[in-house]
């Protein structure tokens, strides 16, 4: 009696994906390993900066005016001790470092979803559609692409100001700054979702789902959507570091966050005050934070642009 063929033992979930070609590719970059770490760690105090600051940097009941000034690595006046110095206020910078990449984290994650969500609607729409549809979104598309992103942002941000009653400002600050920046980006995502969806709609899979007299949203949310994913988080990982450049750009000029939740651009616009009389930390610490925290974003989106372009496998 012959024995009958036994079928290959199945492979965990995880174990296919830590053979991957990402995996594989991640592990073969030791840049992009180190970026993600950095990101990580930086992402990590923004987000539990309640739990890990040594100081709450902005409750009144806990400055003493006497440690103002103190330079990092000593004790204050009052026996404190500031690992990164305290600025004019005597505010601990490690803790308003924290604090602030917070803000500088959620701004720039809002505005890159707010921008990938309308960028992405309107190009499969354009794409999918063509026609005047296709001509009107592309060539609104065009006309914001010849411009920087940040005088379009400073724009529709004067914009809004303008409308919002002054008394509502200040807590309107921050969704004001998320929705300028979102619009000042969308048009990537616009332009590369219409191309993918261009080739898309022209493939079987699709033909025949319209034969089938499929609802053309649910074509285009089942079927043409995840095959142009994967560039759009490519941009999405990119815009994210230009969003956060953006946003200390636009808090560095003044028209940002409120002065009550700064941003890493507010401190660093606040350290640049002192940066002649001596006092060099309360500059040079937030203006390295903002660095590393874009640099290895950005590192990261390069690496997984690579990582997902077949022709470099």
């Amino acid at each position: 009696m012959t024995d009958l063929p036994q079928s290959p033992p199945k492979t965990s979930r995880w174990k296919t994906f830590l053979r991957s070609d990402i995996v594989w590719s991640y592990r073969r970059s030791p840049v992009t390993v180190v970026a993600s770490i950095v990101a990580f760690l930086l992402i990590f105090m923004a987000v539990f900066a309640p739990l890990l600051a040594p100081y709450n940097p902005f409750n009144p009941a806990t400055l003493n005016l006497m440690d103002g000034f103190t330079p990092p690595n000593s004790s204050s006046m009052g026996g404190r001790y500031f690992t990164l110095g305290t600025d004019s206020q005597g505010r601990d910078v490690l803790s308003t470092i924290m604090y602030g990449s917070r803000v500088s984290l959620f701004v720039g994650a809002m505005a890159t979803l707010f921008a990938m969500v309308m960028g992405v609607g309107l190009g499969l729409v354009a794409g999918y559609v063509g026609g005047l549809w296709d001509a009107v979104i592309m060539r609104v598309a065009d006309v914001q692409l010849s411009f920087p992103a940040i005088l379009i942002a400073l724009l529709i941000f004067g914009v809004a100001r303008g409308i919002i009653p002054p008394n509502q400002q200040e807590g309107a600050a921050i969704w004001v700054l998320i929705i300028a920046i979102g619009l000042a980006n969308w048009a990537q995502f616009a332009r590369t979702v219409r191309g993918a969806t261009m080739v898309e709609r022209q493939k079987d899979y699709v033909a025949a789902a319209r034969i089938l007299g499929v609802n053309p949203f649910i074509i285009l949310l089942r079927h043409v959507l995840p095959n142009v994913v994967g560039p759009v988080l490519v941009i999405g990982t990119i815009g994210l570091a230009l969003a956060i450049i953006e946003e200390a750009t636009l808090s560095y000029l003044g028209v940002g966050v409120p002065p009550t939740q700064p941003s890493l651009g507010t401190l660093i616009r606040i350290g640049q005050q002192f940066l002649f009389s001596g006092e060099w930390w309360i500059l040079l610490f937030p203006a390295i934070t903002l660095v590393l925290l874009a640099l290895s974003v950005n590192l990261l989106g390069d690496w997984l642009r690579d990582a997902l372009n077949p022709k470099l496998r």
